[in-house]
């Protein structure tokens, strides 16, 4: 495994475009070419490979993680795992791509600018697998301001034969399924929501989304290794089979929110390790100290990164003030007709031209 890096390497910003904003907001998806460098890929490739391998130290101790059984053949090895959740607490290598600069730059231009990093999935889609059938992320992973969006790294290329993800575009604006007999999440207050069975089940006659899908363009998304993918929370998004011989479709897949977001989704287990606290609020259930503060600043609790990657947990109380961004408290000026700015004051009963025209012609 790599050294350890408690800084981030130093790269180019990235930008979001005004038709990429756009884009986001009209489809429910984004993807963005090339944002995470071949050699960093080639970091996540060999880490991923060594990984399914059971050749990382951390699988090599007596209470690391699962490796696969050693009496299995390579290939055997390299198709024992599918899915693996939320590394990021227990390897260093995926708290560093959860907090990747570039990734984080985009989730603060479409939902920023406070980010909170919640969830890691690493993806390995071996030949032959199943994909995932029509499925909503906020029903999984609910927030408050509802503020889930999901960025899928992709480590191998991808497309419809080894099983990109497809997108019904659009959908981002449909509430949340509630499933029937389910506990989560879902939209139960809205008067004729429509309760869903076998959410996420591949076969479109059993999954109750398929038929609200169905109402949209679907679109396949092909992405090539460094592509990422953004997408809302309640865009419906699914992946069929990988039908190749030889084509894994990994990816590194993590989930953040607006860090004003409350959530009760993911609590950490309680570990002997420096920055451990309580993770879960008894009066709440509030789990927001749980997940670590990426950018910005909050009101809410956060934890810091385990392993120490360079983000704004890790900065002080004023240094997060500096670079935090806030709307202005302003208001117009129409005493002479024309528009103006002025500092708000909440204790003004009323305004009166006289007294705000002066400053507003000063401003001009």
């Amino acid at each position: 495994m790599a050294a350890p890096r408690h800084a981030q390497p130093h790269c180019t910003p990235y930008r979001v475009s005004v038709q990429e904003y756009l884009n986001f907001k009209q489809n429910g998806f984004l993807a963005v070419r090339g944002l995470v460098s071949p050699e960093e890929v080639a970091e996540l490739r060999q880490h991923t490979e060594d990984l399914m391998q059971g050749k990382l130290p951390e699988q090599n101790t007596p209470h690391g993680l699962e490796a696969p059984p050693p009496n299995l053949s390579p290939a055997e090895k390299a198709a024992f795992y599918v899915r693996i959740h939320m590394l990021h607490r227990k390897l260093e290598l995926h708290e560093h791509y959860m907090l990747q600069p570039r990734v984080l730059d985009v989730l603060q231009a479409l939902n920023g600018p406070d980010v909170l990093a919640m969830q890691t999935m690493l993806f390995l889609k071996p030949p032959g697998k199943e994909g995932q059938g029509w499925h909503q992320d906020t029903y999984y992973i609910p927030t408050h301001p509802d503020t889930l969006i999901g960025a899928w790294i992709a480590i191998d290329d991808c497309d419809e034969y080894n099983g990109a993800m497809w997108f019904a575009t659009g959908s981002q604006n449909e509430p949340v399924y509630p499933d029937k007999g389910g506990t989560w999440f879902g939209q139960k207050e809205l008067n004729d929501i429509k309760f869903v069975e076998n959410v996420s089940d591949m076969d479109d006659s059993r999954n109750g989304l398929a038929p609200i899908a169905n109402k949209y363009n679907q679109v396949l998304v092909p992405a090539k290794a460094g592509d990422v993918v953004f997408f809302a929370g309640h865009v419906m998004h699914r992946s069929k089979p990988n039908i190749t011989k030889d084509k894994f479709r990994r990816a590194f897949v993590s989930h953040y929110c607006n860090a004003r977001s409350f959530t009760q989704w993911g609590a950490d287990a309680p570990s002997d390790h420096p920055y451990a606290t309580p993770v879960i609020d008894p009066v709440t259930r509030m789990t927001n100290g749980s997940h670590i503060l990426a950018r910005g600043d909050t009101h809410l609790p956060f934890a810091k990164p385990k392993f120490g990657t360079s983000c704004a947990a890790l900065l002080s109380p004023e240094e997060r003030k500096k670079q935090s961004q806030f709307a202005a408290a302003s208001f117009g000026d129409m005493g002479d007709g024309m528009m103006g700015e002025a500092p708000a004051d909440p204790n003004i009963e009323h305004d009166h031209a006289d007294e705000v025209a002066e400053p507003a012609a000063a401003a001009k």
